[in-house]
C-alpha cells in the first residue's frame, strides 16, 4: 500500500512540475517569471473571476500553457494596477477602463474600432418596448448575461450572437454598421471589426450591395463557436494559417489545416474551433449574406 501511494505521490508531483514547466516555457523564454492567476489577483486586489471578466473584454491577454492553464507577466500586472485605480479611484466601469487604456495607449486598439454588438441588441430591445425579461425567456439567455452584455461587459459566443439576433429577426452583418456604399477597394484599416469572445475576432472584408459576405476570421488557441448554429445559404472557408476544426451536423468532422478548404450550405448545423496552439487565420465566406 505505501509503495503504491508513494508512486501515486511520485506521479502527481511529475505532473504538477511537467504544468509548472510548460507555465514557464513562453514567458521564460523571454526572461521574466510567469504568475499565475491567484497571484496577480492577490497582487492587484481583485478576485480571480473579475480578472477572467477582464479578460473576456480584452483588457488583458494572458498565455496560455499547453495544459492551458494562464500565466501572467508583471507588464500584465501593470496594466491590470492601472485598471483598478481607474475603478476606484474614478468610478469607471470595465468597458470605459477599457476605453480609457486604449486611449492612453496602455491597451492596443485596432485601426478600427471593434463593433459592440451588445449596444445594438440594447436598441432594438428598446425600440420594441421589450423587457430583459422578455428577451431571456425567448431566447434562453439568462438575464445578467443579457444586461451585461448590453453594457459592454461581456461578450457573447458567435452562436450565442446569432440565437440573439435571430430573435431581433437580424443577423450578425448588422452588427458591423456597415450600412454605407461598399468601395471596390477596402483598405485594411478600413476593415469593419467584430470580436465576439475574446478568442474570436472578425473582419469584414466587403460590405454594400453584395452577393457575398467575405470575411478574415483570426481565431485563438481554443477559441470557437460555441453550441451549434445554422442559417440561409452557402458557406465557402480556405484555411490561411494553423488549424481548424469543425463538425457539419451530429456525426461529421473535420480538422483542416493551412492550405485546406471546405464548402457546405449553411442549413446543416455547425460549430467550430481552433484546436491548435497557435492563431488560425481563415477566409470564411457566406452567401448570400445572412450569417
Amino acid at each position: 500500500m505505501s509503495s503504491r501511494k508513494n508512486s501515486s505521490n511520485a506521479s502527481a508531483n511529475r505532473a504538477a512540475a511537467n504544468r509548472t514547466a510548460q507555465a514557464g516555457d513562453s514567458a521564460i523564454r523571454h526572461g521574466v517569471r510567469p504568475l499565475r492567476i491567484s497571484e496577480v489577483a492577490g497582487r492587484v486586489g481583485i478576485s480571480s473571476s473579475a480578472l477572467r471578466a477582464w479578460e473576456i473584454l480584452g483588457l488583458v491577454t494572458p498565455q496560455r500553457t499547453a495544459s492551458r492553464y494562464r500565466v501572467y507577466t508583471e507588464p500584465d500586472v501593470r496594466l491590470l494596477q492601472r485598471a483598478v485605480f481607474l475603478r476606484r479611484a474614478r468610478g469607471l466601469n470595465p468597458a470605459a477602463i477599457v476605453h480609457e487604456l486604449k486611449r492612453e495607449g496602455a491597451v492596443s486598439a485596432p485601426a478600427q474600432m471593434a463593433a459592440l454588438p451588445g449596444q445594438r441588441f440594447r436598441r432594438l430591445r428598446v425600440d420594441r418596448g421589450l423587457s430583459l425579461a422578455q428577451v431571456a425567456r425567448a431566447t434562453g439567455v439568462s438575464i445578467g448575461f443579457l444586461s451585461a452584455l448590453e453594457r459592454g461587459q461581456m461578450r457573447a459566443s458567435v452562436a450565442t450572437l446569432r440565437r440573439i439576433a435571430r430573435f431581433y429577426r437580424t443577423n450578425i452583418l448588422s452588427f458591423f454598421e456597415a450600412a454605407e456604399e461598399n468601395p471596390r477597394v477596402v483598405r485594411r484599416a478600413q476593415r469593419k471589426i467584430l470580436e465576439t469572445t475574446p478568442g474570436v475576432r472578425m473582419e469584414l472584408l466587403a460590405w454594400g450591395r453584395t452577393a457575398m459576405e467575405p470575411h478574415l476570421f483570426r481565431i485563438k488557441p481554443g477559441g470557437g463557436s460555441g453550441e451549434s448554429y445554422a442559417h440561409a445559404g452557402e458557406e465557402f472557408l480556405y484555411v490561411l494559417r494553423g488549424q481548424f476544426e469543425i463538425w457539419l451536423g451530429a456525426k461529421e468532422r473535420h480538422l483542416l489545416k493551412t492550405g485546406d478548404s471546405l464548402y457546405f450550405e449553411s442549413s446543416t448545423p455547425h460549430r467550430w474551433r481552433n484546436p491548435g496552439r497557435a492563431v488560425t487565420s481563415l477566409l470564411w465566406i457566406n452567401t448570400p449574406p445572412t450569417f
